[in-house]
């Protein structure tokens, strides 16, 4: 079989939706849930140090860089002449990428709130809590996201 740019892309598609998908689990399954034991403020430190440290660099290249990618996977595949089941996939890849990047769009500015936080208690639980739920949110499109580029590049493959 020949590795062709729409094959080449939605591989390298996939890969990068699994390193996403991966990472954003971390923080909902582990990160977030550890706020509960070790207290808000102190999560809220560390989570300032992290996410709103190096993650200020990091989320952006790896949430837009895997959006685009996938984009462009997609656009690439149905310039292809891509039909019946393929097409249905890579514009369901298109359309969860923008999907994701919408749930981003609204949880990003509820962590990065924290700042006008510090040292408030309750502030901090309200907004961690409400940046779980956007987060839930952002990890379940993520999930189905990947589902959608593993189904993109099978159908790729098979026609």
């Amino acid at each position: 079989m020949q590795v062709g740019a729409p094959l080449a892309l939605l591989i390298a598609s996939l890969a990068a939706n699994g390193l996403l998908t991966g990472a954003t689990l971390d923080q909902a399954i582990k990160q977030l849930p550890a706020r509960r034991r070790i207290g808000v403020l102190a999560y809220s430190d560390y989570s300032r140090a992290a996410d709103l440290g190096n993650g200020l660099i990091w989320y952006p290249v790896i949430g837009v860089g895997t959006a685009v990618l996938s984009v462009v996977a997609a656009v690439v595949g149905l310039a292809d002449h891509a039909s019946g089941l393929r097409m249905a996939a890579l514009i369901a890849l298109i359309a969860g990428s923008v999907a994701h990047m919408g749930s981003t769009a609204l949880a990003a500015p509820v962590n990065i709130s924290q700042r006008r936080a510090v040292g408030d208690e309750a502030a901090l639980e309200r907004i961690f809590d409400r940046f779980a739920r956007l987060n839930a949110v952002r990890a379940a499109l993520l999930v189905a996201t990947l589902g959608i580029a593993v189904w993109a590049l099978v159908a790729t493959i098979r026609a």
